[in-house]
């Protein structure tokens, strides 16, 4: 593929990560405020937000199979539709268990499109032949910082039905305009597969149909599965931050609402800086350090950030905890798409977002039981398991 087709297909997939993020922060900064429009407790909210993950984790293995049998593009673009049409849901309801439910739709096209988009970057990566994956990943954060900056913004003067309908109708434009140049070019085909022969009769298949093959060795299943736990114990912290940060800076350190949105703001623009600059740390430190170095960064930042009883201290420790945590899910997801393709994204991604899963009630129960600062220190606990598993596994990391 020439490389003005594989610059646009980078141009088009950051994009469609940015748009992801965008809508995310948007939702997650109106918590707060959702929370209070549904009288719902802190364990009641900690259910209705596993909605989320729960919704991502159902889908997501069925959505590797959509990749193989449609290709990642067509996948991406129509879960893209999905994503900004669920995010105007959580607004329309007045309990708890009707947000639960919303959220569950909202859930399985934010895991739907992550799996989509992470295959095709993957093929992208692979072609590019340098360990860009991070730059992704940055362009999630980006668009996490924008969308959590202008939550906060707006947060005083637009109601959350009306912000999270502007952004439904952002994301349908951005799609209809970056989703051309995904349906029109073809997934790329790595220099170690092979190129079909096209004709007539042997039109090509959709992209990354049949690069793979359909159940991996032991070895490689293994070696995924190490890749998901890594990946499990980032996206526990990611969702933490999001789901209760904004709420720790509001109800136990008494910040107001616009400045408890910039918490989560503070924490995706270190990820931003974190993931722009993972290519040059990657191949300056390898796999194996640049997850060691972040795990131990991520926990430390965390434990400032949770247990201080200053609001600029706290913001400190969430900027390091983003940080820390910025490069750990992009070389998780690509290792395990590079060793078994959409489905290798797909068991990843599902067992991270698992840690998604567990961490909204986990995070609830434990908030209710001591409280929320004490609660939060499960990030730090899982980032250093991270490390660690890092530390044992460098082998496969680095591989």
């Amino acid at each position: 593929m020439p490389g003005s087709d594989l610059t646009r297909l980078r141009v088009a997939l950051t994009v469609f990560f940015a748009l992801d993020g965008f809508v995310f922060a948007g939702w997650v900064v109106r918590i707060p405020a959702i929370k209070e429009q549904t009288h719902a407790s802190a364990t009641e909210l900690g259910f209705a937000l596993l909605g989320v993950s729960a919704g991502a984790v159902i889908t997501m293995m069925l959505t590797g199979r959509l990749c193989r049998r449609y290709g990642n593009h067509p996948v991406t673009v129509a879960c893209a539709v999905l994503l900004s049409l669920s995010v105007a849901l959580p607004p329309l309801t007045h309990s708890a268990p009707a947000l639960g439910a919303v959220l569950l739709v909202f859930g399985a096209a934010y895991g739907s499109i992550n799996v989509a988009f992470n295959s095709a970057a993957v093929d992208l990566v692979t072609a590019l032949g340098r360990p860009v994956m991070a730059s992704f990943h940055a362009a999630f954060s980006l668009g996490g910082m924008t969308g959590a900056g202008l939550g906060g913004l707006v947060a005083g003067s637009l109601s959350p039905t009306r912000h999270l309908f502007g952004l439904t109708l952002v994301g349908l434009l951005v799609t209809a305009v970056a989703g051309r140049t995904l349906l029109r070019e073809q997934a790329p085909v790595p220099p170690d597969r092979p190129q079909p022969r096209l004709s007539s009769s042997n039109p090509p298949p959709p992209p990354s149909q049949g690069d793979f093959p359909r159940r991996a060795d032991r070895r490689t299943r293994g070696l995924v599965a190490v890749f998901g736990l890594i990946a499990l114990c980032t996206a526990y912290g990611e969702g933490a931050m999001a789901d209760w940060g904004a709420l720790h800076l509001e109800q136990d350190l008494d910040a107001s609402p616009g400045l408890a949105a910039i918490g989560y703001s503070c924490f995706a623009l270190a990820m931003t800086v974190g993931r722009l600059t993972g290519t040059a740390l990657l191949e300056r430190l390898g796999r194996t350090r640049t997850v060691v170095a972040g795990g131990g960064t991520a926990a430390a930042g965390m434990l400032l950030g949770s247990l201080v009883p200053s609001v600029w201290a706290a913001l400190i420790g969430f900027a390091v905890t983003g940080l820390g945590l910025a490069n750990l899910f992009p070389v998780a997801v690509e290792r395990a798409g590079a060793l078994a393709g959409p489905s290798g994204v797909a068991v990843a991604s599902t067992l991270g977002y698992g840690g998604m899963l567990l961490g909204p009630p986990a995070i609830g129960f434990m908030a209710d039981w001591f409280s929320l600062p004490t609660a939060l220190t499960s990030v730090a606990a899982l980032a250093a398991v991270a490390a660690l598993i890092g530390v044992i596994t460098r082998r496969a990391a680095s591989g």
